[in-house]
């Protein structure tokens, strides 16, 4: 049978879809809450720095800590504790004991086999011709002849009638004894030397020597010899010349 005015209701569609946007609306909100706590919570954290800040600078001193000072008391605890077996390890070395005088510091003056006087000495060449030979023997070749008079020599060694002389450059041998004398005498190694009329430099100038002028010695002090050339007299600073020691005094 056919039914007229009569209308259907609503089918379940539309409901489905009210419940939906009744779903929807209420999780927007949930994450509203959420948001809403997260922001609390990170409110809170700053809170809790802020506070631990302001409390660690309260509780900051006002001034930076100074060191202790370390006692008297204290340090030489601290020396004492350390074990005997460190200590003598770490301990500063003892200073070396001083060397005993040498032998040559008490040794007597070396002197000639021969004469009996020191060595080496000065003398002067007697003869107008001295044969420096090789050896202490008229069979020993000659290496050097001394052509001048006078002329200062050391002797550095002696064998019976034999002396073994240099001069200032080093050269020389065995000379006969008689070929030698005791005179002393120098030999000017300065371009131009002063004679004085006293050993002083303000004194009057005799007379001036020039380099390798040989003087015979009348008499040396410390740092002077009375030197006599050519007829003069005169004092002469010692260190200009060769024949004398530095020091050497004699009259």
């Amino acid at each position: 049978m056919q039914m007229t005015g009569f209308r259907r209701g609503p089918t379940a569609a539309p409901c489905t879809a009210a419940h939906t946007r009744v779903a929807l609306h209420a999780a927007a909100l949930t994450r509203a809450a959420l948001g809403t706590a997260a922001l609390s919570r990170a409110a809170l954290g700053v809170a809790a720095l802020t506070l631990a800040a302001s409390t660690a600078l309260a509780e900051a001193p006002a001034t930076a800590p100074q060191p202790r000072p370390v006692t008297q008391a204290a340090a030489t605890a601290t020396t004492t504790d350390v074990p005997p077996a460190l200590a003598r390890l770490t301990a500063a070395p003892a200073a070396p004991a001083p060397e005993p005088a040498t032998a040559a510091s008490s040794r007597p003056p070396r002197v000639g086999p021969v004469t009996g006087f020191p060595l080496p000495r000065y003398v002067s060449i007697k003869a107008s011709e001295a044969n420096a030979r090789r050896g202490p023997s008229r069979s020993h070749r000659i290496d050097w002849v001394f052509q001048r008079r006078n002329m200062p020599v050391m002797i550095v060694a002696e064998h019976g009638h034999w002396r073994r002389v240099v001069d200032r450059d080093g050269a020389g041998g065995w000379v006969h004894y008689t070929l030698l004398s005791g005179v002393r005498t120098a030999i000017v190694e300065a371009d131009r030397v002063a004679l004085y009329a006293r050993p002083d430099r303000n004194a009057m100038i005799r007379a001036e020597a020039e380099r390798g002028v040989v003087g015979e010695l009348r008499e040396c002090r410390p740092t002077w010899c009375e030197m006599e050339v050519g007829g003069y007299r005169g004092w002469v600073e010692a260190r200009s010349l060769w024949g004398v020691d530095p020091g050497e005094t004699f009259d």
